[in-house]
């Protein structure tokens, strides 16, 4: 048999469900899982908690919905057989608290169906850089969303700083993998157009046991900012023991230069011929960009052209 034929699932092939004759006996222990709702799913929870309590049944779990404190719980009983059903059960009840409708939750209670809840609000620092981020997993009029569950085959709520899935666990993978991608500003198009490449490769059977990585689009990022340098650089100096040397004051200055020991006449005539020479400069400068002016221009040498005999 070749190893490849081994690897591949059969097409249509399912793992057979779990009845009561695999566990006949039952459940040792009663388990309980609860969560808070928020104020504003009370009256969506009192109108559809008939249907979660027919729902969950089924499978012998009990549902409470408490008004009062806002919670909700969920309680195995003596004829529950399945030990996945209060996880199962856990999660149809945290997907309630998150904002998603019943007709999608119910779902969660097949076997192929799993949920995933992405946490997605501290991943960026700045508020309008998290909106505009979030905005963008949802696109132009959900168009983005409704691709990426087209193309991944679940469902997907955008609610305050959550993302809840609910779908296969293959596609729950993919929308994860996009999710964060979009927090670290990477567009989600192109992990879109991706899953795209890889659904039309998925339909050859040539194809199924040889490398993807030729047809997948590779994407570079162009337009990276280069990090801005500081106008002022404070380069750390070396280390010493030692004191700096103290600065020279005024009268050290004019020691050194002989002006100390002037008279004030001696040093108010010195000031003012430095005025003077500044000024007579100052003016030198002057002229000369006003002469600029009137020097005429070099002219080219025109140059003789031969006729021809």
């Amino acid at each position: 048999v070749d190893e490849s034929e081994l690897l591949t699932v059969p097409d249509g092939w399912k793992e057979p469900a779990f009845t009561r004759e695999d566990n006949p006996k039952g459940l040792l222990e009663e388990s309980s899982f609860a969560t808070l709702f928020p104020k504003y799913r009370e009256a969506y929870l009192k109108e559809c908690w008939p249907l979660v309590q027919k729902a969950l049944s089924e499978h012998f779990v009990n549902a409470t919905l408490d008004l009062i404190e806002g919670s909700m719980t969920v309680t195995t009983t003596k004829k529950t057989f399945d030990p996945y059903a209060i996880i199962r059960a856990r999660d149809l009840i945290k997907l309630l608290a998150r904002s998603v409708p019943f007709e999608q939750v119910f779902r969660i209670l097949q076997d192929d169906v799993a949920c995933d809840i992405i946490k997605i609000g501290s991943l960026v620092r700045k508020r309008e850089t998290f909106i505009k981020r979030r905005g963008r997993l949802l696109g132009p009029k959900g168009s983005t969303l409704k691709a990426l569950e087209l193309l991944t085959n679940c469902y997907i709520m955008v609610q305050g700083n959550t993302v809840s899935a609910l779908g296969p666990f293959s596609g729950l993978k993919e929308v994860r993998k996009v999710v964060l991608d979009t927090m670290k500003n990477i567009h989600p198009i192109y992990n879109i157009k991706t899953l795209m490449i890889k659904r039309e490769l998925s339909k050859d059977p040539e194809l199924r046991s040889q490398s993807w990585e030729r047809f997948l689009p590779k994407f570079k990022r162009k337009n990276l900012k280069k990090r801005r340098e500081p106008k002022k650089k404070n380069i750390k100096k070396e280390y010493t023991p030692f004191p700096p040397p103290q600065p020279e004051s005024q009268i050290d200055k004019e020691l050194a230069s002989g002006e100390y020991f002037l008279k004030e006449r001696q040093k108010q005539r010195k000031r003012v011929e430095e005025i003077k020479a500044k000024q007579a400069d100052a003016v030198k400068r002057r002229q000369e960009e006003r002469n600029k002016a009137f020097i005429p221009p070099k002219e080219k040498p025109v140059v003789k052209t031969k006729k021809g005999n």
